[in-house]
């Protein structure tokens, strides 16, 4: 399935203003599940990239400019190849089932620090949750069942501020966005035991079965990935309740949210001067070259 993608991402200021360095995470890296085909970006006022790897081993540009101006815009293309996932939706290995995961001391010192809790929970109010979660279990795949149990609890929301909310107050408030769900997902996945980290992407429409997509088509989107003996890094989506879908198209990946924003910088101008950030994106079927 080839697909072309269009990420926009424009900042309008009440007057011009001065850019410092922005950091951009827009280039997927190819792997067996997903080969980019083309990319290009363009951005107005024009700005110098240099390019890098960062600790994940994602593909980062910093742009810095010359120039001041009113409007910042940064346009991302690209076309990718999406192939479907190596893990057969009806299967994951091992199947816990209220057992414990077991790492091999080779896998545990990679993957430690996905497997250390980021969100402080110092009234152990995380754990409590699991508890009832875990008793309320009658069978199948634990992350199966605790992606369900987020998405069915849970109420969507748009949210176009920075950052991500605190698991606990996702928790609280029965609402959040697809970072918010990623992230209390993640922290709760490794209470459990498991190396988790979170993801950003797009997701795509494939009707009908899009109609029943929760996240909202032309955004980025956010989600897991665990990493499971035997089947390697498995993406989890508790915002659509999916698993290993092919309809996820990863960019980037991180331990903790803020490592993994597609677009991040800083300008400087007078108190006030910020009036608005608009993100649009479009992802579309094209043709494979013959």
């Amino acid at each position: 399935m080839h697909l072309r993608i269009r990420h926009a991402t424009t900042y309008r200021y009440a007057e011009p203003v001065r850019f410092g360095p922005h950091r951009l995470m827009l280039r997927p890296r190819d792997s067996f599940d997903l080969r980019v085909i083309d990319t290009a970006i363009t951005i107005s006022p024009p700005a110098s990239l240099r390019w890098m790897h960062d600790p994940y081993g994602n593909s980062v540009a910093t742009a810095t400019f010359a120039a001041s101006a009113d409007t910042l815009e940064i346009v991302s293309e690209l076309v990718v190849e999406r192939f479907g996932s190596a893990l057969p939706r009806t299967r994951l290995e091992p199947d816990p089932d209220g057992l414990e995961i077991s790492y091999s001391a080779g896998e545990r010192a990679v993957l430690q620090p996905y497997l250390d809790c980021a969100a402080a929970d110092p009234q152990g109010a995380l754990d409590a949750w699991l508890q009832q979660f875990r008793a309320r279990l009658t069978g199948g795949h634990l992350l199966r069942a605790l992606a369900h149990e987020i998405y069915a609890g849970l109420t969507y929301a748009v949210r176009y501020d920075e950052g991500t909310q605190h698991p606990l107050d996702t928790l609280q408030m029965g609402t959040g966005s697809c970072r918010d769900y990623a992230w209390l997902f993640i922290e709760l996945a490794r209470r459990l035991g498991f190396a988790a980290r979170f993801v950003t992407g797009y997701i795509h429409d494939r009707s009908p079965e899009g109609a029943a997509m929760t996240s909202v088509i032309g955004q980025t989107h956010a989600w897991a990935e665990v990493f499971i003996p035997n089947d390697g890094w498995v993406e989890f989506d508790p915002t659509n309740d999916l698993v290993a879908d092919r309809q996820l198209l990863r960019v980037a990946v991180a331990r903790v949210p803020e490592d993994a924003s597609p677009v991040s910088g800083s300008y400087v101008g007078p108190a006030g001067a910020f009036l608005e950030l608009a993100v649009g994106v479009e992802v579309s079927p094209v043709a494979a070259a013959s």
